[in-house]
């Protein structure tokens, strides 16, 4: 196969530095053609991965602080039901609660009223 380079045509008056650059070459396209932004064509193409990665990562950092926010709301919200719980359950194993519902579900249990004894083991 015989490589076939292309011709690429060039206004000498856009090489040479006659013109200056105007708004009017970059619209038409004529801007494209000069050999300056040929040679240079690589650095542009790494100028625009380089603004696409920019974004992509502004982009990802966003939605990342989004997920955050989103996050930091629920264990706002878990922390007060935990907090609740908690202090349901304290009322709840006060002794005069724990008869309490003993009395109403009626579980046939009584309540000790003599003080707990100590055992002691008495070996020689």
């Amino acid at each position: 196969m015989v490589d076939k380079k292309r011709k690429v045509e060039f206004d000498p008056a856009l090489d040479e530095g006659q013109r200056s650059f105007s708004l009017r070459d970059l619209i038409d396209g004529n801007v494209l053609t000069r050999k300056f932004v040929l040679r240079q064509g690589r650095f542009i193409f790494l100028l625009v991965l380089l603004a696409f990665l920019s974004i992509a990562n502004r982009n990802n950092a966003e939605q990342t602080v989004i997920r955050l926010n989103v996050l930091q709301a629920e264990v706002r919200e878990l922390r007060a039901r935990s907090i609740t719980i908690s202090s349901d359950l304290v009322r709840l194993s006060r002794q005069s609660e724990v008869v309490r519902l003993v009395q109403r579900y009626e579980l046939g249990l009584e309540e000790n009223l003599e003080p707990p004894k100590k055992l002691i083991d008495r070996e020689p």
